[in-house]
């Protein structure tokens, strides 16, 4: 396949290939999970383990084959004079919550997205310490389903996959606002943001997640909305983000509620508030 060639939607098998990829870098990071493991610290004092890294190298190589560049956390060095051209690309996050992955919450996600013209058009999030399975691509819609560690779901076509999957958003109790919200990133402005809601809703509620699960929490209809004011990255967010669309939700900038966009000069996001359908 041509880097630059760009059917207008994704096809089966990168769906097959991701959700394939998503599970076996799940498999070795439970592998590290499991072990008394080591912890270093990047130059942002970011925590990096074994699993970031195996994990990493497991995708890449796998997803090298479909000819398609990726673009993954613990490999971005590639230069914008570069990628610019890419009009189809993987972005990846290895491990999405390395903290909660020391901290052993089990709330961290192996992300998986495909980008297309700078829009999320595929994504898998896959927890491994849950079994929490999220999948979504243009023209199919949004899926759920929680597996085993032992699952073979994988070698099912997609096609056995999605009927035996949750299409989201899954129907909810809407008596209450919820709010979706980092455990570990609660800042001032959400704060305020949170307290600007409780004026329009008395029935809210604040509920705290780690890693991209947040995003996933909106896909399903858990949540109404998740605002997130404070720095993330592409690939912390393309996965959750195709599967929220998918799902009939948005993700968008909080200042001007455009959608968030992919492959940019700069990898770092805007502040942005992600709302269920």
């Amino acid at each position: 396949m041509n880097k630059n060639d760009v059917p207008i939607y994704p096809n089966i098998d990168l769906l097959q290939t991701a959700l394939e990829v998503a599970l076996s870098a799940g498999k070795a990071i439970m592998e590290i999970y499991n072990t008394d493991f080591d912890v270093t610290y990047k130059s942002d004092l970011s925590p990096l383990t074994l699993a970031d890294t195996n994990a990493d190298k497991i995708i890449n190589e796998c997803l090298a084959a479909t000819g398609i560049p990726v673009l993954s956390e613990e490999s971005s060095s590639v230069e914008y004079v570069h990628r610019q051209f890419w009009k189809m690309l993987w972005m990846v996050d290895p491990l999405d919550g390395t903290k909660e992955f020391v901290h052993r919450t089990g709330e961290f996600t192996v992300n998986i997205a495909l980008i297309m013209e700078q829009k999320p058009v595929l994504g898998v999030v896959y927890a491994p310490a849950t079994g929490e399975l999220y999948f979504g691509m243009a023209s199919l819609g949004s899926f759920f389903r929680r597996l085993a560690l032992d699952d073979d779901t994988v070698k099912l076509s997609p096609a056995d996959i999605i009927a035996t999957s949750k299409r989201l958003p899954i129907s909810i109790d809407d008596k209450e606002f919820v709010v979706q919200a980092s455990r570990s990133h609660l800042d001032v402005e959400t704060s305020k943001f949170i307290d600007e809601l409780k004026q329009l809703h008395p029935y809210l509620r604040v509920v705290s997640r780690g890693s991209s699960l947040k995003l996933c929490a909106v896909a399903e209809g858990s949540c109404q909305v998740y605002p997130r004011f404070g720095p993330t990255m592409e690939w912390d967010t393309a996965a959750g983000h195709a599967i929220i669309e998918q799902a009939g939700g948005k993700v968008s900038e909080a200042t001007t509620g455009i959608s968030l966009s992919y492959n940019k000069k700069s990898l770092l996001n805007p502040n942005f508030i992600a709302k269920r359908s």
